[in-house]
């Protein structure tokens, strides 16, 4: 990767995704402050689901544009565009404002996101695409590590609003190194005329329908229980919409790339929900700092990481992987909801999550790698568009699921261990559907 004919893509690729680490991270750690600062804690919601719901769109967008134009254009655009997004909520004077800069970098990130697949898959021969997405997976790490702290002092010490410039500061040199990278090295398909289509719009709009949908489901989450009838629409929108965007079978795991998709949707949100409930628990039921508690997912994302590292590391039967990267999952879930029972040590749990984490590690990148190898040629930008809408949306209802019954309830140890059901749950549908990936040989 390494190697001079890649070295400037590679880098380039690498510290843009470390920069979108350390926003996500850093945002998510302030926005607290920054709401409070702004007077905007009733629209604190929709400062996450509304950059969602941007999201969702333009990786539609980004898919169908990618395949017709190459992925040149929709990567700068993207880019343009996170940043964009990031001064405008830097020198937001409302919560209104950040709101709407926070949607331009939802915007951003969902098309640059799709572009950067569809540039591993033009520029990186196939055998190099699992080397390729291990290291942007590494790229997370140094945010999940040193994230909180930098995000802690910076907001302490020089004021929130540079959680949001400084970042920009850094994007131009990254994005220079990618320039350099590309240059000449991705392709526009011959067979495209250039023009989106109808279907392209028809996606366009069912793409709008699955963010307002996911976006009800995001806000009502945490209203309790008058926040039930928001959540019930919400589903019922995603249920009629969401098909429309995913290769048809993908809800009944039929093999090959549907598959794919939903296991993919499947194992994220299992973790992401998980690294949401952890903390809390934690903190509410064992006593730990918020420090102490973040040491655990630093420690899964290390693990996730190196997993990623292993697999991309010479020739493994990917079928195997997957079946042990999901069962690693399901048993790290299950193993870290027992921390609500006081006699069971935190070094336990810790090793359950760390279990999880390098589970997730083998799973994630396999499927980047097999979403290209079964895309023809021309469709790898919607198929990775299909891909990572149902990872968002899949994380969405999860997380939008058990934090309704967490804010609904009391937060006796039952409920915590409730929510961990329903997401252990999840991952255990993963592990159920881990051997459909490959279509039939015929």
């Amino acid at each position: 990767m390494l190697s001079r004919p890649y070295r400037a893509i590679s880098v380039g690729m690498v510290a843009l995704i470390l920069l979108v680490a350390f926003e996500y991270l850093a945002v998510a750690t302030a926005m607290p402050v920054v709401a409070r600062s702004l007077h905007g804690l009733p629209l604190y919601g929709l400062a996450f689901s509304g950059s969602m719901a941007a999201s969702v769109i333009a990786t539609v967008a980004g898919g169908r544009w990618s395949d017709v134009r190459g992925p040149v254009a929709p990567l700068w655009a993207g880019v343009g565009g996170f940043t964009l997004g990031l001064l405008i909520a830097g020198f937001a004077p409302s919560m209104h404002v950040l709101i709407a800069g926070r949607f331009v970098q939802g915007i951003g990130g969902g098309l640059f996101s799709v572009a950067l697949y569809v540039v591993v898959a033009q520029v990186f021969p196939a055998a190099m695409h699992p080397k390729a997405f291990s290291l942007l997976a590494a790229a997370w790490v140094l945010p999940s590590v040193v994230g909180p702290a930098i995000t802690g002092a910076v907001v302490e010490h020089v004021g929130w609003r540079w959680i949001f410039l400084g970042i920009p500061l850094f994007v131009a040199p990254a994005a220079l190194l990618l320039w350099r990278g590309l240059a000449g090295r991705t392709t526009v398909p011959p067979a495209s005329d250039g023009a989106p289509g109808t279907g392209f719009r028809a996606r366009l709009l069912w793409g709008g329908v699955v963010a307002v949908g996911a976006a009800l489901l995001q806000y009502g989450s945490g209203l309790g229980p008058g926040g039930f009838p928001l959540l019930a629409a919400g589903l019922l929108i995603l249920a009629f919409a969401l098909p429309r965007l995913l290769p048809r079978g993908t809800l009944r795991a039929a093999r090959g790339f549907p598959a794919v998709v939903l296991l993919r949707g499947l194992a994220a949100g299992a973790v992401f929900a998980a690294d949401v409930f952890i903390p809390l628990m934690l903190t509410g039921q064992r006593g730990l700092s918020p420090t102490q508690a973040g040491l655990f997912l630093t420690g899964s994302a290390l693990s996730w990481s190196f997993a990623s590292w292993v697999q991309g590391r010479g020739r493994h039967d990917r079928n195997k992987l997957l079946r042990l990267g999901t069962t690693m999952l399901s048993a790290g879930v299950a193993g870290a909801a027992l921390l609500v029972f006081a006699p069971v040590p935190l070094a336990a749990g810790l090793v359950a999550w760390l279990a999880a984490g390098f589970g997730i590690g083998l799973v994630y990148p396999i499927l980047s790698v097999l979403t290209l190898e079964l895309s023809a040629p021309g469709q790898e930008g919607v198929n990775t568009s299909s891909l990572q809408i149902g990872e968002s949306v899949f994380s969405v209802v999860i997380m939008a699921v058990t934090g309704a019954v967490f804010a609904g309830l009391d937060t006796a140890w039952w409920v915590y261990l409730l929510c961990f059901g329903l997401i252990a749950a999840q991952a255990l549908l993963g592990l159920l559907i881990s051997g459909r990936v490959r279509p039939v040989s015929p």
